[in-house]
């Protein structure tokens, strides 16, 4: 897949704007080294809720666990469980790569923080689920907070209960995080979303949506990072059984105006719109954490998210730290946020 690079995971910053240039030259992101001791398990999860999709997208999914050092020695122990979400136009094994998983599941072991991490993959033929539910796409939130966590709970030795689970992702995967963790609250105790994208209900105008409307469903796959971005959004958020061949409402109304019906479903997806009336959910949490960087212009949309959370009386910390989206998200995942968790989650 030509997406898995440095190129594509930088472009979500430039959010899912139709005039978002393309995707630079690839990058390749080197494999993540090899640490010994450190076992990584290569996998793959049948998943019932991408069943039946309309795009196709395959209900076998792959999954890459990391197991902490002590896994093999001390057989009596169960480990708290990470999963991992990553971002957009990524796949479990370059979000794997670049995140140096093995590295830092070794980093942490020396401090005393031991986990299971689990990093799905939720790539799709337009660049990902958008962690969604959607007949086009597939149900991506029950993928992995019913699928993913039942496969981890049966085969690993995990602390399989809320206490023992956290939920973070960056990106995507911090759009993943707000709208699984409201959906499913009673599957974790703790998450965080790095740098989350897609907070603001979704705004497009005629001239837009009929620019997305004549791109050609056999090119789609290789158009650029905005318009892909802009077309994976509708296929989760809008989808149309009776629309083939992308299945999805594009917005536009036969006399040349916004539907305001798909509108409010683009809007019914928008974590910023879903928290007001998922209050309890939110506070059943017992600890919740997002940042982003001084120079990501999705920061503000978090930090709204905060303000937000703020003021229906959820408890949360929240970080704007000097970085843009992604230059310092492996040092924060191994500075900040696994000690963050290690503070929240039952580790015994």
């Amino acid at each position: 897949m030509t997406r898995r690079t440095i190129g594509a995971l930088t472009g979500i910053v430039l959010t899912f704007a139709l005039a978002a240039p393309a995707v630079s030259a690839p990058l390749k992101v080197p494999p993540a080294p090899i640490v010994p001791g450190i076992p990584v398990e290569h996998i793959k999860v049948h998943s019932a809720a991408m069943e039946g999709n309309l795009e196709g997208e395959p209900a076998d999914r792959s999954v890459i666990v990391v197991l902490p050092p002590s896994y093999a020695k001390d057989k009596a122990r169960r480990y708290p469980v990470l999963y991992f979400l990553h971002g957009f136009a990524l796949t479990d094994q370059s979000f794997f790569d670049f995140m140096h998983l093995p590295e830092t599941e070794d980093a942490a072991a020396k401090q005393g923080m031991e986990f299971i991490i689990v990093a799905p993959d939720s790539y799709s033929k337009l660049g990902g689920t958008m962690y969604s539910n959607s007949v086009t796409t597939g149900d991506g939130e029950a993928y992995i907070a019913n699928d993913v966590v039942k496969y981890i709970d049966s085969h690993y030795r995990t602390i399989a209960k809320r206490e023992g689970r956290g939920l973070v992702g960056h990106s995507m995967g911090g759009y993943g995080v707000w709208k699984i963790a409201m959906r499913f609250p009673q599957t974790w105790s703790t998450i965080y979303a790095m740098s989350a994208c897609c907070m603001s209900p979704r705004v497009q105008t005629s001239e837009q949506t009929k620019k997305l409307e004549a791109i050609p469903y056999d090119t789609a796959e290789g158009e650029n990072f905005g318009n892909q971005a802009s077309l994976a959004s509708l296929a989760a958020w809008s989808p149309n059984p009776k629309k083939p061949p992308y299945y999805m409402d594009f917005g536009l109304s036969a006399d040349g105006t916004m539907d305001p019906l798909v509108v409010a479903k683009w809007a019914n997806n928008s974590p910023l719109a879903m928290a007001s009336s998922h209050v309890d959910e939110l506070k059943s949490f017992k600890a919740i954490a997002s940042d982003g960087g001084d120079k990501d212009g999705l920061t503000k949309d978090a930090t709204t998210m905060h303000e937000q959370l703020d003021l229906y009386g959820v408890k949360n910390s929240f970080e704007v730290y000097p970085g843009d989206h992604t230059n310092r998200i492996v040092e924060r995942f191994r500075t900040k946020v696994l000690p963050f968790f290690a503070a929240n989650l039952q580790m015994k």
